[in-house]
């Protein structure tokens, strides 16, 4: 059966160009595409026992790590994540990741992921970071752009909030952590 309306972003859009770079809006921070040479910084961030708690993985080897990066390409090629290394703009080095991910071109959404490294954190690197990511997905085309996180984490529903991310409501028992259920707050910005 057709659909009866088009695609709110045509497919292609990311597979046939290079993944773009972005800068936060003061120009302290770049959001460029995963290179190898980033792989010891994503093992060492999975090393943090705060960022494996929230975001229910492990990386137990540098390989893991540098499959973490090919997989961030392949995503970008099949247009079904799109994942940033988030670097201090001066000496390009490594404080965390953004990513959008569940990107659904038909409706136009897609969901923010995100992590900082343990010795970047509370300098603004996450909002300013989600400012410059959700400008550029609101200029491809994304209508709305979701981002969930426990209700128990409140350092990133600080990010969300600061990023004019409203509190849309709490998904109960939705997510699975090793201490049990979580409740989530789902947060969401709309391109309008």
């Amino acid at each position: 059966m057709p659909f009866t309306t088009q695609p709110v972003i045509e497919r292609g859009a990311l597979a046939t160009t290079p993944q773009p770079t972005l800068r936060s809006a003061d120009g302290e921070l770049v959001l460029r595409s995963p290179a190898l040479d980033d792989a010891q910084a994503v093992h060492d961030a999975f090393q943090d026992p705060v960022l494996t708690y929230w975001h229910i993985r492990s990386m137990e080897s540098l390989d893991e790590a540098r499959d973490w990066v090919e997989a961030a390409h392949t995503g970008w090629r099949e247009e079904k994540s799109a994942q940033w290394i988030v670097a201090g703009a001066a000496d390009d080095a490594p404080l965390g990741r953004m990513a959008l991910r569940e990107m659904n071109f038909l409706d136009g959404v897609a969901e923010v992921a995100y992590w900082v490294l343990p010795q970047a954190r509370g300098a603004g690197v996450a909002p300013r970071a989600l400012d410059a990511l959700t400008d550029w997905a609101f200029g491809l085309g994304f209508h709305r752009l979701d981002l969930q996180h426990s209700t128990r984490n409140d350092p990133s529903c600080r990010v969300a909030l600061k990023s004019g991310y409203a509190l849309e409501g709490t998904r109960r028992s939705s997510a699975l952590h090793t201490d049990g259920w979580h409740d989530m707050h789902v947060h969401v910005r709309i391109n309008s």
